[in-house]
């Protein structure tokens, strides 16, 4: 993280191997409050501070009933907005250069239920199985409810070789399932590359960090010292939870060398920061397909909307993540902070990238076309299920997450479950074993979104191909022609 004077940066992204995404931002003057609603209001926090004090049935800290009252104002906010202890600022301050003691994964809150965004692939939590959208319940036996992102980040974190417990609830789940995770030291590959065909190349990366434009860079030279000029590029966004704001914009110059890449405003909408492209980089020889997906945020959603808008690639996959929000780190103390939402991405045509994310150009089912051909034929046979007025369970009803969290602590058993304690262990082994089955080593070659961004570029190329033979004919025939009448 990168500091100035008054020590306030501009975070992007916040994920549990603890890329803190910063950025030099400056904080507004707050507009005129009335004074005398500001001074009741003081007064009746204060009234309730001291009767707390005096009243409690155990002693406590005025520091934490302070502490505690600004977590809850902030968390009144959004998500994203979040009072830092010092326990928990003292993380915020790790360069995103460093090496953590973490298991790999990019968190959220939906519905106040803490969420998985992505796992960073080649990570503990990747190679453990946890997978996007993946609620989490529990770390260490202890409820994740009314948690914020920060205090769960600092509880998933610890020394490499330590190991974390965390309960999960999917969708595809019977009942939450324990993951117990060592941590590891997170070391991200932020680029990796396959050449697909010759003078086809496929680069995917896995988020944003300040070597990101330098390794897409030296590895599309490399490609093409070996394979010759590049004649289409798959750009892979997928599961990139974000990262810095000065990469992104850098990203984007690769292909782009002008125009606006992303703008943030805040309150004031008269005072808008531009970020535009860096001229000098960019490389518009050859078309480009970016493939996005839900997980897909943040820093990701700034590249695939700028090139989208500047129609330098066509965008491919599924709807991105759409967290469009900026946000101020603040040192309050030595050891305090305050992390706070002040402004909103735009992309350059003018769209917010809030909840709605970025729309793909073409959209693309997450499984292949046989899969998908399986999966109807399989569901054309008919059972109980699909008969009119059928039985329903003994006080069957639909599993909420936030339901089992407010259950007993301890207890992984749905309350309506007929399963044996007996069955339990057994039925948990066979899920995770398909869970663990489920990763196999990514091919690019494979990969049926790949497959298809690959045939839309070859598709172009081959379309725009036959419209310059058509003009060149067409310029040939009309020489021939002035020709004959001179």
């Amino acid at each position: 993280m990168r500091h100035f004077n008054g020590k306030i940066c501009q975070g992007l992204q916040l994920i549990v191997c603890f890329l803190f995404a910063a950025n030099a931002w400056s904080v507004e003057s707050p507009q005129p409050v009335d004074k005398g609603e500001r001074y009741e209001n003081l007064s009746l926090f204060q009234k309730v501070l001291f009767f707390v004090e005096q009243n409690y049935v155990e002693e406590v800290k005025n520091k934490d009933l302070i502490y505690g009252a600004i977590k809850g104002m902030l968390e009144s906010l959004d998500p994203h907005s979040n009072f830092l202890p010092p326990e928990i600022f003292k993380d915020m301050k790790i360069d995103t250069s460093g090496k953590f003691g973490g298991i790999g994964i990019e968190i959220t809150l939906r519905d106040s239920i803490l969420t998985v965004v992505s796992p960073i692939e080649d990570t503990p939590a990747y190679k453990a199985g946890i997978k996007p959208g993946d609620k989490i319940l529990k770390i260490n036996g202890e409820s994740t409810k009314g948690l914020s992102l920060v205090e769960a980040v600092a509880k998933m974190r610890g020394k490499k070789g330590s190991d974390v417990l965390i309960t999960v609830w999917r969708n595809s789940f019977e009942k939450p399932q324990d993951f117990k995770i060592m941590r590891d030291e997170i070391k991200i590959a932020t680029v990796k590359t396959e050449a697909l065909e010759p003078n086809y190349l496929y680069l995917k990366l896995t988020n944003f960090n300040e070597r990101s434009m330098e390794d897409l860079k030296k590895n599309m030279d490399s490609f093409e010292k070996k394979n010759g000029k590049i004649k289409g590029l798959v750009l892979d966004l997928r599961n990139n939870p974000g990262g810095l704001l000065d990469q992104a914009v850098d990203v984007t110059s690769l292909f782009l060398d002008e125009g606006i890449i992303v703008s943030t405003m805040g309150r004031n909408k008269e005072k808008k920061e531009v970020r535009y492209a860096k001229k000098g980089f960019a490389r518009k020889d050859f078309p480009v397909a970016v493939l996005v997906n839900s997980s897909s945020a943040s820093a990701s959603e700034i590249v695939a909307g700028a090139l989208q808008d500047h129609k330098r690639a066509v965008i491919m996959g599924q709807p991105t993540f759409g967290k469009g929000s900026v946000q101020t780190v603040v040192e309050l103390q030595a050891d305090v902070g305050l992390k706070l939402t002040i402004a909103r991405y735009y992309t350059p045509g003018g769209r917010s990238i809030q909840l709605k994310g970025i729309q793909p150009d073409i959209v693309l089912d997450e499984i292949d076309a046989k899969t998908l051909e399986s999966a109807r034929k399989k569901s054309d046979n008919i059972r109980e299920k699909d008969l009119k007025s059928h039985l329903n369970l003994e006080g069957d009803k639909d599993y909420r997450p936030e339901e089992y969290i407010e259950s007993q602590p301890g207890s992984l058993q749905d309350a309506n479950s007929t399963q044996s304690k007996e069955q339990a262990p057994e039925n948990s082994k066979k899920i995770k074993a398909k869970v663990k089955d489920d990763i196999k080593p990514f091919v690019a070659k494979e990969d049926y979104q790949v497959k298809e961004a690959l045939n839309y570029i070859k598709s172009y190329l081959l379309f725009r191909g036959a419209e310059k033979l058509n003009k060149s004919e067409g310029m040939q025939s009309a020489k021939a022609t002035s020709g004959a009448i001179q």
